[in-house]
C-alpha cells in the first residue's frame, strides 16, 4: 500500500462528496429530520388522556375524588350524567376510559364493605390502557390515604413500599428513545450511504476506471471507508448535540466513551454497507437491501423501542446478529447511567467482532475484476 495513492483516493472521495449534495444530506440533513420527527413525534407517555367521569349520586366524597382527576396532569376529565352517554363517547374515541361511581358509593364508604369504582378502558391501544389503569389506581390509592389522614386514622400496611427510580427519575420516554435514535441514524449513515455510493460508482462506470489503474483493492476500500467514517462521525456529533441541547437528555457518562463506541459501530455499519455493495450494483436495489437488512432490524430488534426480553426466544437469538443491539445498549447506558463498564465492555467487544466479520467478508468478495 502506498500512502500517496490512498491520500489521492481519499481526496477524490471528498471532492465527490462535495459535488454530490445527496451524501451530505444523508449524513446531516436526514439525521436532523429523523431526530425531530422521532424525538417530538414518538412518546410512550400517556398525558392529558380524556376520560369520562360518571357520578350517579354526587357528594362531598365523590367531589373530592373527581377533583383529583382534574388536578392530575395525566387526565382531562369529562363529566357525564349517564353511562349511556359515556359509553357513546368511548365508542366514538372521544374518551379513552370511563370512571363510574355508582349511586351506592357513599353508602359503601360508610359500611364495612370496601367501596368500589368501575373503570372501563379502551383496550385497542393496550399500552395506553395499561398506563391509564395504573394512573387511576394511583389516584384511588392517594384518595384513600387522604381520607384516612383526614379521619385521624393511621393505616398500617403489611408492606411499606418506598420506590425510587434511578437514571430517569421523571420516567420520560423521550430520554429513553432519543439515545436509541442515535443508533438508527448511525445505521442509516453507515450502511445506506456506503451502499448507495458504491452502487453509484458501478452505475457511472467510475469503478471500472479504478479497476484498470495500479491501485490495489485494499487501497480502494480504504479510500471509501475513511471519508465516510469522518462524515458519519460528523453526523454523530450533530445527533449528540441535538440530544443534549434540544431534547435535554442528560449525558451522564464520558463523551470519549460515547464517541469511541460510535466509532466501533460506524465501522461495523460501513462494513455492512460495503458488503451490500458487493452484491447489489444498482442504487435502487442497494438502498432497498440496506433498509431491509440494516435499518428495519435495528428499529425493531435492537431494543430501541421494544424490550428484547419480551420477544419470543427465537427472535431473541436473532437479535445477537444485529449490530445496533450492542450500540443501543452502550449509548443508552452512557447517556442515562454513566460509564457502566460491565455493560460497555461486552457490547464494545461484540461490535469489534462484528466489524471484523463484515470487513473480512468485504475483503474476500472484493476482487479486482470487472465481471
Amino acid at each position: 500500500m502506498r500512502s500517496n495513492r490512498v491520500r489521492g483516493l481519499i481526496r477524490k472521495e471528498f471532492l465527490q462528496i462535495l459535488r454530490d449534495p445527496s451524501s451530505i444530506g444523508i449524513a446531516f440533513f436526514l439525521p436532523f429530520i429523523l431526530l425531530l420527527l422521532f424525538g417530538f413525534g414518538i412518546s410512550l407517555d400517556a398525558e392529558d388522556v380524556p376520560v369520562a367521569i360518571v357520578v350517579e349520586q354526587p357528594s362531598a366524597a365523590t367531589l373530592q375524588l373527581t377533583s383529583m382527576f382534574e388536578h392530575s396532569r395525566y387526565f382531562v376529565p369529562r363529566p357525564f350524567r349517564t353511562m349511556q352517554g359515556a359509553q357513546a363517547a368511548l365508542l366514538a374515541h372521544q374518551v379513552e376510559g370511563i370512571v363510574h361511581l355508582r349511586a351506592d358509593f357513599v353508602e359503601q364508604l360508610a359500611a364495612a364493605n370496601p367501596a368500589q369504582i368501575q373503570l372501563i378502558l379502551n383496550g385497542v391501544d393496550a399500552n395506553t390502557a395499561r398506563l391509564v389503569q395504573g394512573y387511576v389506581d394511583g389516584i384511588w390509592a392517594a384518595w384513600l390515604q387522604r381520607r384516612a389522614t383526614e379521619a385521624g386514622l393511621d393505616p398500617v400496611a403489611a408492606v411499606n413500599v418506598q420506590q425510587r427510580i434511578w437514571y430517569n427519575a421523571e420516567v420520560a420516554s423521550r430520554k429513553f428513545l432519543v439515545p436509541g435514535l442515535i443508533a438508527l441514524v448511525m445505521t442509516l449513515i453507515g450502511a445506506l450511504l456506503t451502499a448507495l455510493v458504491m452502487a453509484r460508482e458501478w452505475e457511472r462506470g467510475t469503478m471500472e476506471a479504478l479497476m484498470v489503474t495500479p491501485v490495489a483493492m485494499f487501497e480502494i476500500l480504504l479510500g471509501k471507508l475513511v471519508p465516510y467514517f469522518i462524515l458519519g462521525m460528523g453526523g454523530m456529533g450533530l445527533t449528540v448535540a441535538m440530544a443534549v441541547w434540544l431534547f435535554e437528555v442528560p449525558l451522564t457518562g464520558s463523551t470519549a466513551v460515547l464517541f469511541g463506541a460510535a466509532a466501533l459501530f460506524l465501522i461495523a455499519a460501513l462494513g455492512m454497507g460495503l458488503a451490500i455493495s458487493t452484491i447489489a450494483k444498482n442504487q435502487f436495489v442497494a438502498g432497498l437491501v440496506a433498509i431491509v437488512t440494516t435499518f428495519l432490524p435495528a428499529f425493531i430488534m435492537s431494543g430501541f423501542l421494544f424490550d428484547i426480553g419480551s420477544m419470543p426466544a427465537p427472535v431473541q437469538v436473532l437479535t445477537y446478529a444485529i449490530a445496533a443491539r450492542y450500540f443501543v445498549a452502550i449509548v443508552q447506558t452512557v447517556f442515562l447511567a454513566g460509564n457502566v463498564w460491565p455493560v460497555i465492555w461486552p457490547n464494545a467487544l461484540a461490535l469489534i467482532v462484528m466489524s471484523t466479520v463484515f470487513l473480512s467478508v468485504v475483503w474476500r468478495r472484493s476482487i479486482k475484476r470487472l465481471e
